[in-house]
């Protein structure tokens, strides 16, 4: 809940706003201030305090009690010109709330304001260590501040997760997450003793160079040396591992000093020690199966399931869900159970169980529930590899499997290029990526967006095929990536190409953007108002004599049609043609218009007539519109009825 604190006619004007725009969401706190913040401040997730930051800091300084507990703040002024995150930046504070600048976001898009954030990663670009979704254990205020200040900082990851960009002075160290427990323990102590002896694995970004890097053998190669950089594995015997990509780590300096010491963000599900100078995140990896007799309470459950993590070394907060047999669902132990630390609850059919390998069947199992296993079956159902095998209590089952990470695709429109019209959802999928591709001119267009440290993946027209391929591969690799190109992604972009060739084992999002076609339609009016159809005149892929069908059909079923791709130096008549094709079937009279680069620089609209369009005015930065029967002028604008009674 979003507490609403306003004092004067102005706030509670803009209280009731944000009310009226977030229903069921915020609880206005009528009288004093003073009497108000406590009561909002006990009750509330978040606060929205239309107040002075000066009087509002002294109202809640009393109440502070601690970062994951407290309530995020968002300070607004009296002419509702900032909206400013003056608590809990980043979250997650009380009740889970994502944090202040988030609220602070959502405060100025209802009220018109400009959002005011000092959190210094939001500053500069960076990733919040705190802000990514995972469970965050360690020294996230230290390792944030190495970041910001350019210091050396090893990001070890026990596989790629899809992670947004780090900045060039975060080196990868990837150990896979099925190296020895010693060696986990040695990277959180920061030793880099990491598969003693082993070859160093090539470098990320550039070229692993330094220690630890591709060398003969790699042993010892780990640039102890006087204080040199620790980038793979320093000391001797240490091997570098600087190859592979979490999340758009990129090479740098490594760790400094001798012996690998330095700041540390290591990725990992198992148990670590952690020091003053390591931040582990925890990522969504395991997957619990539980198997239960009826009346089992969620204590043995929860009980069960935190020994059986702990006798295998791994972290409760890095369990993604639990998982049973579909007779189990409704068990109040397990359901409980879940519900109590917040995860996910899936249910398998007892055939799908059966039919998993698993190393501890039992014939009990089978004659309770119709499957030989259920906590191990389960586990693997959700998970990928078993990483600890049954365990029981009087009254229940569990096993863990390790869920292999899945890599993110996402496809990005941005719109004609105008930067006011490129949607909110893909700045955030820009700034969520560690790897962005796509047509060199349109990744000019948002390099101002990219978080420092992202890979830009850059090709030039003609080679759509070689973008959607490498896009794909990077996310099949667990990059999170996206692709990127004009308009709408899934209208004659790249999401087509791309989802061609993308398997069920990446995640992808589509981002929609605004069309060619709709930039132009608002510039000319309201052309589309009823049926309508949009035809593209290029010939490279798609033969003259379909393209002839298709126009030709929407001439006959008196379409309002957009024609992209007009008309090239190679292809001079095609757009010709389709006018002809048009003009036998409505007259020439017929409102018409050429608009280049809509919403760009260098913006031309020509309005017309079928009957009078000059071809030679288009090209490939233009689209052509031609009404149909019902099409008129209004005003200088083209209009195409919707069809009303009322309507003239």
């Amino acid at each position: 809940m979003i507490g609403l604190i306003a004092v004067t006619a102005a706030g509670q004007g803009a209280a009731e706003r944000l009310a009226r725009a977030w229903p069921g969401e915020t609880r206005g706190y009528p009288g004093p201030a003073a009497e108000a913040v406590p009561r909002a401040w006990a009750e509330c997730d978040a606060l929205v305090c239309f107040l002075a930051t000066g009087a509002t800091i002294r109202l809640v300084a009393p109440l502070l009690a601690g970062k994951h507990t407290d309530p995020a703040i968002v300070c607004v002024d009296e002419a509702t010109r900032h909206a400013i995150a003056l608590l809990g930046g980043h979250g997650p504070g009380a009740g889970g709330q994502p944090g202040a600048n988030v609220l602070a976001a959502r405060v100025a898009e209802v009220l018109g304001a400009e959002p005011v954030l000092s959190t210094a990663t939001d500053q500069v670009g960076l990733p919040g260590l705190d802000t990514l979704g995972w469970p965050v254990e360690g020294a996230v205020a230290a390792v944030s501040r190495a970041m910001l200040d350019g210091d050396p900082v090893r990001l070890d990851s026990d596989a790629t997760w899809p992670l947004p960009a780090f900045p060039p002075n975060v080196r990868l160290i990837q150990v896979p997450s099925d190296a020895p427990e010693a060696d986990v323990t040695n990277r959180a102590h920061g030793t880099d003793e990491v598969g003693a002896g082993g070859a160093g694995a090539g470098g990320a970004g550039a070229g692993g160079a330094g220690a630890g890097g591709a060398g003969a053998g790699g042993a010892g190669a780990g640039g102890a040396g006087a204080g040199g950089a620790g980038a793979g594995g320093a000391g001797a015997g240490g091997a570098g591992a600087g190859g592979g990509s979490a999340g758009g780590g990129s090479a740098g300096g490594g760790s400094a000093g001798g012996g690998g010491q330095g700041d540390l963000i290591l990725v990992t599900d198992r148990v670590v020690p952690v020091d003053g100078r390591t931040v582990v995140l925890r990522p969504p990896s395991l997957a619990v199966g539980v198997g239960a007799s009826r009346g089992v309470s969620a204590e043995e459950v929860l009980g069960l399931i935190d020994a059986t993590l702990a006798g295998a070394g791994l972290s409760p907060l890095s369990v993604a869900g639990l998982a049973t047999v579909d007779a189990k669902a409704d068990e109040p132990g397990i359901t409980e159970a879940a519900a109590r630390r917040g995860w996910a609850l899936t249910t398998y059919p007892a055939e799908v169980l059966a039919a998993v390998p698993v190393p501890h069947p039992s014939d009990a199992a089978r004659a309770a529930v119709g499957t030989p296993s259920v906590a191990e079956a389960a586990a693997l159902t959700r998970g990928d590899v078993l990483v600890a095998v049954k365990q029981k209590s009087a009254m229940a089952t569990a096993a863990v499997a390790r869920i292999r990470p899945r890599g993110r695709l996402a496809l990005v429109g941005l719109g004609p290029g105008a930067r006011d019209l490129l949607p909110p959802r893909a700045v955030a999928e820009l700034r969520r990526a560690s790897v962005v591709a796509g047509l060199d001119q349109y990744l000019d267009q948002v390099r101002d967006l990219l978080r420092p440290g992202t890979r830009v993946l850059s090709s030039g027209l003609g080679d759509e095929e070689e973008r959607a391929r490498a896009a794909v591969a990077e996310a099949q690799g667990g990059c999170a990536v996206a692709l990127v190109g004009s308009g709408d992604a899934g209208v004659y972009s790249m999401a087509s190409p791309a989802l061609s060739l993308a398997g069920g084992d990446i995640d992808v999002v589509t981002v929609p953007g605004i069309t060619a076609n709709l930039a132009a339609a608002a510039l000319l009016g309201a052309p589309l108002g009823h049926d309508h159809a949009v035809i593209s005149l290029s010939d490279l892929n798609t033969p003259w004599t379909v393209i002839e069908r298709r126009v030709r059909a929407a001439a006959e079923g008196d379409f309002v049609v957009t024609f992209y791709n007009p008309r090239s130096r190679a292809r001079d008549w095609q757009l010709r043609a389709a006018l002809d094709l048009l003009g036998a079937h409505r007259p020439a009279s017929t409102p018409a218009a050429i608009v280049r680069n809509a919403d760009r620089p260098g913006q031309l609209i020509t309005i017309t007539t079928l009957g009078k369009l000059d071809t030679a005015a288009a090209d490939m930065l233009s689209l052509v519109l031609v009404g149909g029967s019902t099409t008129r002028m209004v005003a200088g604008r083209m209009v195409t009825p919707r069809g009303y009674p009322w309507q003239p």
